[in-house]
């Protein structure tokens, strides 16, 4: 799988952002929560790929799922 999240202290002390960029990963969440479809994300941060956002977000949802399915066990 490709590397699509990064964390350095050097950059943005660390906050987990796209690989190959200073976009945050928590941004993308963000503007999802606000109603933007995600095509707005990505026009806004067009150092974002596509896939990038989208690797991100199928990676929440398994955790996601995993973690309810590990309560419910």
């Amino acid at each position: 799988m490709t590397k699509v999240i990064h964390s350095s202290r050097d950059i943005l002390g660390g906050t987990p952002v796209f690989e190959g960029t200073r976009v945050p990963v928590k941004t993308l969440f963000d503007h999802l929560e606000a109603g933007d479809a995600l095509e707005v994300f990505l026009d806004d941060f067009p150092t974002v790929s596509r896939e990038q956002a989208v690797l991100v977000l199928e990676l929440a949802k398994e955790a996601l799922v995993s973690k309810v399915d590990e309560s419910l066990a």
